[in-house]
């Protein structure tokens, strides 16, 4: 990690560039060498950093010809941090200041001239201490009595005075007096912030809090086995009780359950579409999306849909003041981002990605194809073109101290088109057939400051998913066309009052109609169905969040309910939240999670050889006849944390039920395949890691175990257990930093999930196959091994890179992750869909 000041190290996070793997390492034993021929009796000012970020709770920020080879005597290494920080000093000539949120500052020090300043709270006049003072080069915190000063450069420089629970404060530092400390009055501003629970859960950057949730931070992020980039859809998948049975962020099952069931929001706006490559790659661009949440359980009150999970993606939420750019490739897409200043109220981000396949076709492509070309119509073509791209747009502007405005639009876009040939008896012909996949987004989002303990925010979006395929055959000589389309309005409308210090409630209003069209044409002979439906809903939702103001502060409740009204079906559902969370013996955390929830919307399979059997799942909403009825979940679940000096232990135990699942959205492949039947599933799990954090090492263990059983009463076999059923799963991990240097390794396994084969010995009644008892039988077990490794790094002062590389299933292991049998010229066949082999990853970025 570039270490600079603290504005642009937030930014160079955001977007780092690359390098080749051959510099990577040789700058790695170049590191490593220097450390080996350092001065006798001297330490480097580095590795005394590194010292004290390990031992206290501290980060320093600095550029990094600021700090570079510099020795400072030995001294005793179990003296306090300000002891330290005294010494280094009076031995270093380089200044050391105290941000806000536990920064150390780090800058040569400069011939320049001293402002200060008192600050104040505006309604009670009190003294405002640890507010942070940022001018263009230094910076520093306000003292016990609010004191502050720092150093400015220039009678033109901003000064930005900032602190948490109060609005920021911009003023030139031509108005202070020399002669005089100013004093500054600071308004109160009400803001909600989730308090951490674990912190670094798994790798830096990852945080539980006391909300249920898991927050992922890309400004600030570690590694992850297996991932150069930011992918939230790959990061969430090392969580415990999270895994995608065939290694696509297209069906990600959290806690037994399938993709359709999740809610999938962008800035808010709900996303139908959540991978390109056919599912293979998050299409969320990872320079876009820098912070994102994760709840298993325990949602908030203000969230509707998603049964088994959801998953909440943001842009950044600062205004940037100055121009920033980079660009970026891998062996997959190329990439490019700029971040432009609209003034000092206004930025606004765009970027863009597109596959690289019509330039050159790289061994992760070829693999990558190779994957979602097993058994469908791809299998035995040439002739093919693939391309995938997005178009990413947010724009921030904060109109007044009161008023807050963003706008966001996303294009998300997959195309594959493939032709086919013959020689016919005077010519040759070819028939083309294209499966177009894509989704359009966009929306506004206003938040306004009425009071000091009232605001609200309204969001309004729309967002359209379609999904069409074109089969032209030369068999039987039809042309068949396939369309699905999705297109939803929402509104939303929220309100948060500050009852008291420990006690805030929402409230709010939200209505979303979803219009799902769905579309099969033959041409010979001539056949055609459309289907449309629409479903509008209001909700009401109402939460109280309790902290009580005691000097421990150890317990946190927030109560929740919501109301949903179906127009359609003249329905009413009410659904309760709870999320407990109780501190004791001070280094422990109790957990209570509850939730009922429900969604007017899923996925099924017609036939397992819709959109050309690539992409075979398509939306429908609920209907009336209950063929496809309101799908509605329960769950409970109970952890226990335990966190203290780096080690990290983690058990949760849940319960959860989903009933109203149809048959046909569970790929079955055996006799129910053509079933319409309405069920449920039943999860019994427990979630557990374990997480070992040393001064440059990170390791890290999870293991999960789930029993997820089908019931669907109409079957004769009512009760059997489910397709997504991975009975255990086991993780483990390791990474290691040195310096700008990131190194990861990691391995998964789980147990097989379960099938259904012939019987043995009597396979076949005539023409059909012979089941044995519904997924008696399992698959072989899962194992995968992924490294990776990145580097930061500059070129002159202005200009970032990135580098990395990585492997994916290192070993090669040949994983079946599906099988089907099937009778074909007279002879059982079974076809099995087997995992990613080994596959490569190289990324190269740079940044202005």
């Amino acid at each position: 990690m570039i270490r600079i000041t603290i504005l642009d190290y937030i930014r160079s996070n955001n977007n780092s560039p690359k390098k080749n793997i051959l510099g990577l390492f040789f700058v790695f034993f170049v590191l490593l060498s220097n450390g080996q021929t350092s001065k006798k009796n001297k330490i480097l000012l580095t590795d005394v950093i590194a010292d004290l970020e390990n031992r206290f709770q501290y980060t320093f920020t600095f550029a990094d010809d600021t700090v570079k080879d510099i020795f400072v005597p030995s001294f005793k290494k179990k003296s306090s941090f300000d002891k330290t920080l005294e010494f280094l000093k009076q031995e270093t000539e380089l200044t050391y200041t105290k941000l806000a949120n536990n920064f150390i500052s780090i800058n040569k020090k400069d011939i320049s001239y001293i402002i200060c300043g008192k600050l104040k709270d505006k309604e009670t006049g009190l003294a405002l201490a640890d507010a942070t003072i940022q001018g263009k080069k230094s910076s520093g915190i306000s003292k016990r009595n609010g004191d502050f000063e720092i150093t400015a450069y220039s009678k033109g420089e901003t000064i930005i005075i900032g602190h948490l629970g109060y609005k920021t404060v911009y003023r030139l530092s031509s108005s202070f007096k020399s002669d005089k400390c100013a004093e500054i009055l600071l308004e109160p501003k009400t803001e909600e912030l989730t308090e951490v629970v674990l912190s670094n859960y798994i790798t830096k950057g990852i945080k539980k809090t006391t909300d249920g949730s898991f927050q992922i931070d890309f400004n600030d992020f570690g590694t992850l086995p297996g991932l150069i980039e930011s992918d939230v859809l790959q990061t969430v998948q090392a969580l415990p009780g999270i895994q995608s049975t065939d290694e696509t962020v297209s069906n990600i099952n959290i806690r037994g359950g399938t993709h359709d069931q999740n809610l999938i929001l962008w800035d808010g706006i709900k996303m139908y579409q959540s991978g390109h490559f056919f599912g293979l790659i998050s299409a969320f661009n990872p320079t876009l999306t820098r912070k994102a949440t994760l709840y298993k359980n325990g949602t908030s009150a203000e969230y509707t849909d998603g049964v088994s999970g959801t998953i909440i993606m943001n842009t950044d939420k600062e205004i940037n003041d100055k121009f920033e750019v980079s660009a970026g490739i891998n062996m997959i897409n190329a990439d490019a981002f700029t971040d432009i200043p609209l003034g000092k109220k206004s930025s606004v981000q765009l970027a863009g990605r597109k596959s690289i396949s019509d330039v050159a076709e790289t061994p992760t492509y070829r693999e990558y194809f190779k994957r979602i070309s097993q058994d469908n119509e791809l299998s035995a073509q040439e002739d093919i073109v693939f391309d995938f791209y997005d178009i990413g747009m947010r724009w921030n502007y904060n109109i007044t101290d009161k008023d807050d405005l963003r706008v966001n639009f996303l294009v998300i876009n997959n195309e594959l088109v493939f032709t086919e040939n013959i020689d016919a008896t005077t010519a040759q012909e070819s028939r083309q057939s294209s499966l177009m996949q894509n989704s359009y987004a966009g929306g506004i989002w206003y938040k306004r400051q009425w009071s000091d303990v009232f605001e609200s925010v309204l969001q309004i979006y729309e967002t359209d998913y379609e999904l069409k395929a074109i089969n032209a055959n030369f068999g039987d000589g039809q042309r068949f066309v396939q369309e699905n389309k999705v297109s939803e309005t929402g509104a939303k409308l929220s309100t948060f009052y500050d009852l008291n210090k420990g006690m805030k409630w929402l409230n709010g209003y939200q209505f979303i109609e979803t219009g799902v069209a769905t579309s099969n044409d033959i041409g010979d002979p001539t056949f055609n169905r459309k289907e449309n439906r629409v479903i509008r809903t209001h909700g009401l939702f109402s939460q109280l969040y309790y902290r009580p103001q005691t000097i421990a502060k150890t317990t946190k409740i927030n109560l929740g309910i919501r109301y949903s009204f179906n127009e359609k079906f003249n329905s009413h559902i009410i659904e309760p939240r709870l999320n407990f969370n109780q501190q004791f013996l001070k280094y422990f955390n109790l957990e209570i999670l509850g939730e009922f929830k429900h969604q007017n919307i899923s996925q099924l399979i017609d036939e397992q050889n819709d959109f050309l059997g690539i992409e075979k799942r398509r939306w429908i909403l609920s209907e009336e006849n209950k063929e496809i009825p309101i799908i509605k979940s329960k769950q409970a679940s109970l952890g226990l944390h335990y966190n203290r000096k780096g080690f990290l232990i983690s058990i949760e135990g849940y319960y959860k039920t989903v009933d109203g699942i149809t048959a046909k959205g569970q790929r079955f492949r055996n006799d129910f395949e053509f079933e319409d039947a309405v069920g449920e599933y039943t999860v019994n799990g427990v979630d557990v890691l374990v997480n070992k954090r040393f001064r440059k090492i990170n390791t890290w263990a999870s293991y999960s175990y789930a029993k997820n059983d089908y019931i669907f009463k109409d079957f004769q076999e009512d009760a059997f257990p489910n397709n997504l059923d991975a009975r255990h799963s086991l993780s483990f991990g390791t990474s290691y930093i040195l310096k700008d240097l990131k190194l990861s390794s990691g391995l998964n396994w789980s147990s097989g999930l379960p099938t259904t084969r012939p019987v043995q010995g009597n396979e076949r009644f005539g023409n059909r196959i012979n089941f044995e008892d519904v997924n008696s039988s399992r698959l072989d077990d899962y194992f995968r091994l992924d490294i990776s490794a990145t580097y930061d790094f500059r070129f002159g002062k202005k200009v970032f890179a990135h580098a990395g590389v990585s492997v994916w299933n290192i070993t090669n292991n040949q994983n079946v992750i599906n099988n089907y049998y099937r009778i074909s010229e007279n002879s059982l066949e079974e076809i099995q869909e087997e995992s990613l082999g080994l596959t490569p990853n190289a990324t190269f970025r740079v940044s202005f």
